[in-house]
């Protein structure tokens, strides 16, 4: 995978070099190109933004160096051989960040990605590119960073751990939050590891059982116990047909029941009172 960042703070990508990213650059999994936006401005300030039309406070950040800018990036990336190129621009307006772009962003050959500064870039840019390629407006949640870097971090480290090869185990994501699959509306449960005890604290009896069904059924009813108690709304939103007669009878416990009109076991919603603890 080619991965070009265009920014004008190159110095807050440094991390990329380090950790599975780092390593997969190093075994040429990752071919990572930092770009200073800076490089494509004209005057002696090397000026990247203005006043918004429209008044109203803030910058806007030009369409001229982000044009130009990603003309070379473009340029280059063909002369060297890549090919269907994807923009990916971090913005609080965008959608959600999911697991499930994670996957889809893996598979394309070559990302582009635009972290802006100030209150953006004109919309213009983004009109242009989409004309050329695909285009994805990310959000990595509902708040505000001063700039789109800390986004390009989150989401290339999302992205490149589940490029073939890049963990060592490539079983590792299976069971991961959010994982497609059983896992898809699911938080992971908590995980163990040696001593056995630890300040009195001891590792629950079935991790040591090697009765591997029951492991995962273990595994399974604390990530339905996390996701209720941490994230609700996926449960909410969850296709029922995910939930087997297990899942169902531990939601239960849980203080869930399907929605009576739904299908035979239609979305669910959750009780007011009756929980069995």
């Amino acid at each position: 995978m080619r991965l070009d960042v265009v920014t004008i703070f190159p110095e807050y990508l440094d991390p990329l070099n380090v950790s599975l990213v780092g390593k997969a650059r190093a075994r040429g999994q990752l071919n990572v190109h930092v770009h200073d936006l800076r490089t494509w401005t004209h005057d002696r300030h090397h000026t990247v933004d203005d006043t918004p039309y429209g008044g109203g406070p803030g910058m806007v950040m030009k369409t001229e160096p982000w044009g130009d800018a990603l003309d070379s990036v473009l340029a280059d990336g063909y002369e060297t051989g890549s090919h269907a190129p994807t923009l990916v621009v971090p913005t609080p307006s965008g959608r959600p960040f999911t697991q499930e772009l994670a996957v889809a962003l893996s598979e394309r050959p070559w990302l582009i990605f635009t972290p802006a500064r100030y209150e953006g870039i004109d919309r213009r840019v983004i009109d242009e590119y989409a004309t050329r390629m695909p285009v994805h407006e990310v959000s990595i949640g509902d708040y505000v960073l001063a700039g789109g870097e800390a986004a390009v971090l989150v989401i290339t480290e999302a992205v490149a751990r589940l490029l073939p090869g890049v963990l060592g185990n490539a079983e590792s994501h299976r069971d991961d939050s959010f994982a497609p699959g059983a896992m898809a509306n699911l938080l992971e449960g908590p995980v163990y590891t040696k001593p056995p005890q630890w300040r009195g604290r001891e590792i629950p009896d079935v991790l040591l059982s090697g009765h591997h069904g029951r492991i995962a059924r273990w595994r399974r009813d604390e990530a339905l116990k996390r996701t209720t108690v941490n994230r609700p709304d996926l449960i909410e939103r969850c296709d029922p047909k995910a939930f087997d007669k297990k899942d169902r009878e531990m939601l239960s416990i849980l203080g869930w029941e399907p929605d009576p009109e739904g299908e035979p076991y239609g979305r669910f919603w959750r009780r007011a009172d009756g929980v069995e603890e």
